[in-house]
Order: C-alpha cells, then sequence, then structure tokens
C-alpha cells in the first residue's frame, strides 16, 4: 500500500466526522475528494483489498434501487458490504464510501464492496475499481448537457467493459438494445435478464424511445412487444440481430397498484416467486436486475426471495412518509428524465386511464445535478394527470412546470404555483382531503431540499441517517 495511503484515509475520515458534526452534510464527498488529492490511487488500493472484490451498478434509471436490493441481498448471504447507499456517485463519493468503510491503516472493514455509479463515471469507475460485476440497467436520454446522446454514453460504456477480465461477470438488460448490445464480443462473462410477460406491453412512451436503430446495420428495428419506451422485444429486419435470450426471465408480472408487485422469475435450474413491497413495472425490473445479480453470484434464491420481500425503498425512491404523528401519508417519488416521469406517473394511477381524485406536488429544479435543460418535461407524459384533483408546483422551474400541465388538459383552477418548497409543502397539504395521500414528484436536488425541510420537522431522518 502506498505510503500516503492511511494519511488519505485519516483526512477523509476527519473531513466526514466534521461535515456531520457541523450539520453541513453527510461527509458523502468531500472526504474522498479531499483522499484523493493527497494519494490519487486511493480507490483502487482499497478497491483491492476487499476480499470477495467490487460491484458496479449503474443506468439511467433505477441504479440507487437496485444497488440496495443487491446490497441487503448480499447482506442476507453473509457478506459484511461497503455501499454508497446515500447516493454518492460520482468518483469523489465512491472513494468516500471506500475510506469511511476503512480502517485507519487502510484495511477495509468490509467483505465485499458495492458502488452505484453515475453513468459519465462508470468507465473511470472500471478502470480504478476493477470490478468483479458490473449490472447495467438501462440507458436513456438523460440531463444532455451533463452525458450527451446515448449513442455516446453507449460508446465509453463500451471501451471500459473491453477491459474486464475473463473472470468478471457482466450483467445487461436483454430488453434495452442500446445495454444488450454491450456484451457483444467481451472477454467477460454475459448475463441477460428480461421481462417476458406480454401483457405490461402497453406501448408507453414510444415517442421518446431514444435506441431505435439496429445497433449492427442502422436500420430500423422492429418491436413485436414495447413495455415503455425502447424497453420490449425487438429484432432487426435488414440484418436479423435481435434481443438476446435472457438467462433470468420475469415471466410472469402482477401488479398491486401502490402496494407493490408480485413476481414469477425463473432462472437456470429453477424458479421463484417473490412478493415485492414496493410498486410500479420499473421497481418490479429494479428486483430482477438484482436478482439476476445476485444469482448469477451463487446466492441461494431462497436468500434473494426473503431480502426482496422485507425490501424498503430508497429515500425519495417510493418513500413513504407520514406528515407528523396524526398527519396525512405521503409517498415521494423521484422524477429526472421523461421516461422516469411518464412511468411513475403510470404507477400513480394503475389500471384506471385517468389520476382522478389525486393530490400531487411536483417540485422541479433545473441545477446542476438536475440537468439544466428541463425540455424534457414535453416529453413526459403527464396528459393523464389532466384529472387530478390538484397539483401544486414548485421549485426553480415552477411556471414551466405549471404551463405544461395545463397543455396537459389540467385546468389552471386546479394547479396552484409556490416558488419556496416548504411553502409549497403547506399549501399542497391544505389541499388535501381527509383520508388522502399526498404524491409528491420532485427532481433530484428539490428532492434532497423536501427531505431536508421534512427532517427539520422531525417527519422523516436525514438521509445520511438511514
Amino acid at each position: 500500500m502506498a505510503i500516503l495511503t492511511p494519511l488519505a484515509v485519516a483526512l477523509g475520515k476527519a473531513a466526514g466526522q466534521i461535515s456531520r458534526r457541523l450539520g453541513a452534510g453527510g461527509g458523502t464527498t468531500l472526504p474522498g475528494t479531499l483522499a484523493r488529492r493527497l494519494a490519487p490511487g486511493i480507490l483502487s488500493e482499497l478497491s483491492a483489498r476487499l476480499p470477495h472484490g467490487a460491484f458496479l451498478i449503474s443506468g439511467t434509471n433505477g441504479k440507487t434501487t437496485t444497488s440496495r436490493m443487491l446490497s441487503e441481498i448480499l447482506k442476507a448471504s453473509g457478506e459484511r458490504v461497503l455501499h454508497n447507499r446515500a447516493g454518492a456517485n460520482l468518483i469523489a463519493g465512491l472513494t468516500a464510501t471506500a475510506v469511511a468503510d476503512a480502517r485507519w491503516d487502510g484495511r477495509p472493514r468490509a467483505s465485499i464492496g458495492l458502488f452505484e455509479t453515475d453513468e459519465a463515471a462508470l468507465p473511470q469507475a472500471v478502470a480504478e475499481v476493477r470490478p468483479r460485476l458490473v449490472l447495467i440497467h438501462n440507458l436513456f436520454r438523460d440531463q444532455l448537457d451533463r452525458y450527451g446522446e446515448v449513442d455516446t454514453v453507449a460508446a465509453t460504456w463500451r471501451a471500459a467493459l473491453a477491459e474486464l477480465p475473463p473472470d468478471a461477470t457482466l450483467v445487461l438488460n436483454a430488453d434495452d438494445p442500446a445495454v444488450a448490445d454491450l456484451g457483444r464480443d467481451l472477454k467477460a462473462r454475459v448475463v441477460y435478464y428480461g421481462l417476458d410477460d406480454p401483457r405490461h406491453a402497453t406501448g408507453a412512451g414510444a415517442h421518446i424511445a431514444d435506441s431505435q436503430f439496429c445497433r449492427r446495420c442502422g436500420a430500423r428495428y422492429t418491436f413485436s412487444l414495447t413495455f415503455y419506451s425502447h424497453i420490449g422485444h425487438y429484432s432487426c429486419p435488414s440484418c436479423g440481430h435481435a434481443r438476446p435470450a435472457p438467462d433470468v426471465r420475469l415471466a410472469r408480472l402482477e401488479l398491486q397498484g401502490t402496494a407493490g408487485s408480485r413476481s414469477a422469475i425463473t432462472y437456470p435450474g429453477g424458479a421463484m416467486e417473490i412478493d415485492l413491497p414496493i410498486p410500479g413495472l420499473y421497481n418490479a425490473l429494479n428486483g430482477l436486475a438484482a436478482s439476476a445479480a445476485a444469482l448469477s453470484l451463487g446466492v441461494a434464491p431462497r436468500l434473494v426471495r426473503s431480502a426482496l420481500e422485507q425490501f424498503s425503498a430508497a429515500f425519495g425512491r417510493i418513500e413513504r412518509v407520514s406528515a407528523g404523528p396524526d398527519g396525512p401519508p405521503m409517498l415521494i417519488a423521484l422524477i429526472k428524465n421523461p421516461v422516469g416521469a411518464s412511468e411513475t406517473v403510470r404507477m400513480l394511477i394503475g389500471d384506471s386511464a385517468a389520476a382522478a381524485g389525486l393530490h400531487l406536488l411536483i417540485a422541479i429544479n433545473d441545477r446542476y445535478a438536475d440537468g439544466t435543460d428541463v425540455s424534457w418535461l414535453w416529453d413526459a407524459e403527464f396528459e393523464s394527470l389532466a384529472d387530478a384533483a390538484h397539483i401544486t408546483v414548485s421549485g426553480t422551474r415552477a411556471d414551466d412546470m405549471a404551463v405544461r400541465l395545463k397543455y396537459a388538459g389540467l385546468p389552471e383552477g386546479r394547479i396552484g404555483v409556490v416558488d419556496e418548497l416548504p411553502a409549497a409543502v403547506d399549501a399542497a397539504l391544505a389541499e388535501l382531503p381527509p383520508g388522502a395521500t399526498l404524491f409528491l414528484l420532485p427532481t433530484y436536488t428539490a428532492m434532497l431540499e423536501l427531505r431536508e425541510n421534512l427532517a427539520a420537522r422531525g417527519w422523516v431522518r436525514q438521509f445520511w441517517e438511514e
């Protein structure tokens, strides 16, 4: 180990403790930034010392929830897991997580590392962590000011994954053409997962599909099933390239509104049914992805099922909160791009065609971590909210969201614009009738601001304390 590594660990730990004591944050990023200045190779060194190696999870949507699911499964199998649970997924955040876990001499306490990784940071994370397993969930248009188009992101991923050794495993979504194609011509072992239940092929969000053209010859794909956006079963009528056969399949899925879902999953040599306590098609697919990764590692199916059936959502991702000891229920669901927002709305309205009776607070920010371009609001399918009872909008782009809802068909009298988020929470709760739930849909920085306010009210714990 480099001579500066113990000093860098000590510096990082001290910075984290000071940050938390001063109430300046959870110490999820600054310790990594400082440690890397003193020892630039510290993440590589700490990762290499993990007895059972490290895993990376990336993708546009679902990586926080999927990584938490896999973390719980690994804990159930007896591992001590190093995990950037708070969601700090840039390289400094990964480093801060590794530093926080390390002993003062740089030796890890954990047996295994699990890092949720930002899409743009994945190539560097692969190079530094040298992962034993990489799981890539999906690839959608998101924060074009940061990432560029999906083909640009896919190209950087492909170059990084080409360096994985033969003893590494790559777990890929067979239903996403851009992601599935990453498994071509690699040295690493490739495992595919996918959804086979045709009842969920509604074609939702087809107008925002990002991967419509063959990754081999450029012809337009033909989709026999489309679950949402470009996620589905596809083939190329020109060259014959098609969706790979999944190794782990979601054969049957029963959605149960906002309560959860029941999944029937098949895998080589067996099958299992899982009652997942968080709702939505996309969370069922998160569970499928985590299951595929765990099964590929040899984790017993009974442990996978048990961990997922006891799972609770990450902060801000289908998080259930009460507005005080006797207050009404609230549900927080992060939105950050057109596909995620559309699927969240679809989850809220369930099997009905509209959102009659729903009360929502939608908070849209355009800060760097959200993406400064909010034109994605016009691609998201908000039209099904036209029958909502009342929607309060807030955030730095509250007026933009109000205009979007007006054009979606919601009468202006049922739209309330409150720029400041704490006041918007109060206004939305004031509109809520007895027995109703308030659904809060914030972008990333709005979600952090929202939870900070809810924590100040004593309604939630700070995210780094969970």
